[in-house]
């Protein structure tokens, strides 16, 4: 997709050519249709006019339709966002039938304007469209690896895939700089924590989108990397001066608006430094219209971050909070709790002067260019054949598993214990945290691991003992160890001191005479430092199955180790004390494997 806001996918227009269809189109519509370009809906169901009938009466009670159709036809959006838990996203051909099928209610319903169908597909830990779509590493992972060519094809791939199920724009990339480990809410979907790396994949990723014509949204904007509240479920505030916003924050935003990307996602935060008036960033005339519109010059499209976040919902009320996005500077209005109180307000308030019907055709005008320049006034469908020959591809799927292989991070392996061998380890349990999938793949996480280790010339045996294992797990966990095991691989999910799952590994090393004890995080790399009883540990920073196949690759030998931490791991008892610093991770001499790849 071209850079230049001035151009469509034929690359022929001039601009006023460019600009004359949307505002011709504009200029025929009602301050109704107007409004309901503005807004981003969420609808439940995997068929657009025949949902399931608990998903009927979901829809009735959150938007006052029975139906994806019904919603389209009544509100007239510019979009709809799919999730996994509106039961969105079955398999490929259902979503792609859904995707068609709501646009074909956007042609016939006045304004007949395609929908700007969108998706949170992150990949890593945030993944709605899951198997047999190809899932890719993470933001973190992809930092781990250090290659901005890795991902831009990871991107590129990920792009293709949603462009065949009939989704023109995704939410990503995250810009976000992680330089708070304690962060809840950004972690691994963080690059990672030096602002001049996260702009250089953040600038891949976009690229990337691009190629396979799909609309990125870089987010979320001023930066929601330090911080140690969840947006989703209060309002954080972030503490850095102008000066670090500056040095810290902002070098991965510009970086993107120097690409030309035409949308820009806004956080739910507080920055004092920013705005005093302490409103989120979402509803900040300060920020959106002083700081990104005016002082980073971005004439595109402004998309809130979900609406029906704590975060934005605890100083105004839902009515409220739509208005004052859009007086901010907001031009899309994404997953109100509450659509039809929000439209009516939205449009009571233009009734009532507050905002102005120019300020909405500004709004309007900036998401029609996007949806001309997607191609969707031209194209809007999807086919059958674009979903067989696109997603879940064999040559995406072996894709991934490279770039996968390449993210994989040895922080420890005391006496050279990995590479594993099958001559000298071949038993092997598998057990520990088993977050539930993030992308509806095979799972659990130890299963997962396990089989692909068997697959690898082990016995391998998985053994859930869950997120926070209960005493008797952990008897039965040792017990399993003791058993003839020649070595024990513990997945970690952001273990803190005391907790259940420090109680597990802790157990199982300081048992005498007891098989090694490998660790596995499949989230944050820091649990290294709170287990130092372990001989070998490894950084996956995800559970989903593309990481843990090349977790289970490295751990065999198949492939060396080459990725290096994109974020430092500060010691446990001194936050200010560096025990890995960026860019460190081990590898393997080299040696000889069975299937050398190194």
């Amino acid at each position: 997709m071209p850079h230049d806001s001035h151009s469509t996918p034929s690359g022929q227009d001039t601009p006023d050519d460019h600009d004359a269809h949307p505002r011709a189109l504009l200029s025929r519509m009602t301050l109704e249709e107007k409004v309901g370009q503005l807004f981003v809906l969420h609808v439940y169901g995997q068929h657009a006019s025949a949902p399931d009938p608990a998903d009927i009466e979901l829809n009735e009670r959150e938007l006052g339709v029975r139906t994806a159709a019904d919603a389209v036809a009544k509100y007239r959006p510019g979009g709809l966002i799919y999730f996994g838990w509106a039961h969105n996203t079955r398999d490929p051909h259902q979503l792609a039938a859904l995707s068609n099928d709501v646009q074909r209610v956007a042609h016939a319903t006045s304004p007949g304007v395609p929908l700007l169908l969108s998706v949170d597909q992150e990949h890593g830990i945030v993944a709605r469209i899951g198997a047999p779509a190809t899932l890719l590493p993470g933001a973190m992972a992809l930092g781990a690896g250090g290659s901005a060519d890795d991902v831009r094809e990871a991107a590129r791939i990920a792009g293709a895939e949603l462009r065949a199920l009939g989704i023109f724009q995704n939410y990503a990339p995250s810009a976000d700089v992680n330089v708070n480990p304690a962060n809840p809410v950004i972690g691994v979907r963080s690059f990672g924590a030096g602002p001049d790396a996260v702009a250089a994949f953040v600038t891949a990723q976009i690229e990337g989108y691009e190629q396979a014509g799909i609309a990125p949204a870089v987010k979320h904007f001023p930066g929601h990397g330090d911080t140690e509240t969840d947006s989703h479920s209060a309002l954080p505030h972030i503490h850095h001066t102008r000066e670090q916003w500056e040095e810290l924050d902002a070098p991965p935003f510009r970086a993107a608006l120097a690409t030309g990307i035409d949308v820009v996602m806004t956080a739910h935060i507080v920055v004092p430094a920013l705005d005093p008036a302490l409103d989120p960033a979402t509803l900040s005339y300060p920020i959106v219209t002083g700081i990104l519109r005016e002082q980073l010059g971005h004439d595109g499209v402004i998309v809130t971050d979900s609406l029906s976040m704590q975060g934005v919902r605890t100083k105004y009320g839902d009515d409220r909070v739509a208005v004052l996005a859009l007086k901010a500077g907001v031009d899309q209005l994404l997953h109100p709790p509450q659509p039809e109180l929000a439209w009516n307000a939205v449009l009571q308030a233009v009734r009532d002067g507050e905002l102005t019907e120019a300020r909405i055709d500004e709004s309007v005008l900036r998401i029609l260019r996007l949806k001309r320049k997607l191609g969707l006034f031209e194209q809007a469908y999807t086919t059958e054949a674009d979903v067989d020959a696109t997603v879940g591809s064999a040559g995406h799927l072996a894709a991934a598993d490279r770039i996968a292989e390449r993210t994989t991070t040895l922080l420890r392996n005391e006496g050279g214990l990995l590479p594993l061998s099958p001559d000298t380890h071949r038993r092997l349990l598998v057990l520990g945290a088993d977050p539930v999938s993030p992308s509806g793949t095979t799972g659990p996480p130890t299963t997962v691991l396990a089989a692909a280790l068997t697959e690898l010339g082990f016995t391998a045996t998985a053994l859930s003992t869950g997120m926070e294992p209960s005493p008797e797990a952990v008897d039965k966990a040792l017990a399993e160890a003791a058993s003839g095991h020649d070595a024990v691989i513990v997945t970690t999910y952001d273990v803190t001191d005391g907790d259940r799952q420090h109680a597990l590994v802790t157990a199982l090393t300081a048992t005498p005479g007891g098989p090694p004890v490998v660790t596995v995080s499949v989230r944050t790399p820091h649990d290294v430092t709170r287990l130092p009883g372990v001989t070998a540990a490894l950084a996956a920073y995800s559970w989903t199955d593309v990481e843990l196949r090349a977790a289970a690759r490295v751990l065999a030998g198949r492939v060396r180790p080459v990725g290096r931490l994109p974020v430092p791991v500060p010691s446990p008892d001194d936050p200010g004390q560096v025990r890995y610093p960026i860019g460190y991770g081990l590898s393997y001499e080299p040696y000889a494997t069975a299937d050398p790849q190194a």
